[in-house]
């Protein structure tokens, strides 16, 4: 825990993503990233010098085998609240509108619930546990299928909802997410959604991890350019 919480603490002071006073509700699917993240905010939680209130945000999208009693533990064991908010999003996007291409409207349907529901809680941050391989995947993919350079950011502002979202685990590897949970034996979500293993980001997953095998250095190299480039609000820090 004490390094994926140095690459946490790194990450938030690099971009300002908390301030005093702040309620953050961790977006918690029961996965390995956000898990980690709940327990490193509440690590952080203890000695951090700026205060924050932390809780927990679940949405059931209502797929087979989705489990609350896991997502119950772990909030439990983390010491955190824990609201489930239930959701029609599996029942809208492939029982109804039969999408060919389902993810872009799963994720739309679950951001906007999870806003209303931290909204609602009196939260002003929601903290999301994509880690590095995400920020990586994403430039791959939009570079080569929509021929641009941009990855998601480091922290987004949403009008609308005058929600921030922050992502910590932006510096922490999958390699460590992974570590972490079997380490400690938490049992996680298993994969419900039906696109597991057959979207395009299994692509750049395998993509990421050719470059590294040929070339050790890969990973920093592509942070360091997208960093470089002031890709959607990553910056050089010169510490």
């Amino acid at each position: 825990m004490q390094k994926i919480l140095s690459k946490l603490r790194k990450a938030i002071e690099d971009y300002n993503m908390i301030e005093d006073g702040d309620k953050i509700a961790v977006a918690l699917s029961g996965g390995k990233d956000s898990v980690t993240l709940l327990y490193a905010l509440k690590n952080l939680q203890i000695f951090y010098p700026k205060k924050f209130d932390l809780i927990a945000i679940t949405v059931n999208p209502g797929f087979e085998g989705f489990n609350e009693d896991i997502l119950k533990k772990i909030a439990n064991d983390a010491k955190v609240e824990l609201i489930i908010a239930p959701s029609d999003i599996k029942a809208i996007v492939f029982d109804v509108r039969k999408e060919k291409n389902p993810c872009s409207l799963c994720a739309n349907l679950r951001r906007g619930i999870l806003n209303s529901v931290a909204k609602e809680n009196g939260c002003n941050k929601i903290a999301l546990g994509h880690n590095e391989d995400d920020v990586l995947e994403t430039f791959l993919l939009n570079m080569i299928y929509a021929g641009n350079l941009s990855t998601f950011s480091p922290v987004s502002y949403m009008d609308r909802s005058n929600m921030t979202l922050i992502r910590p685990l932006i510096y922490t590897s999958e390699k460590m997410t992974k570590g972490f949970v079997k380490r400690n034996n938490i049992e996680v979500m298993p994969k419900v959604c039906p696109m597991d293993g057959v979207s395009k980001r299994e692509y750049a997953t395998d993509l990421l991890k050719s470059f590294e095998l040929q070339y050790k250095h890969s990973r920093a190299n592509l942070i360091g350019a997208i960093k470089r480039a002031n890709i959607n609000g990553w910056k050089e820090i010169n510490k």
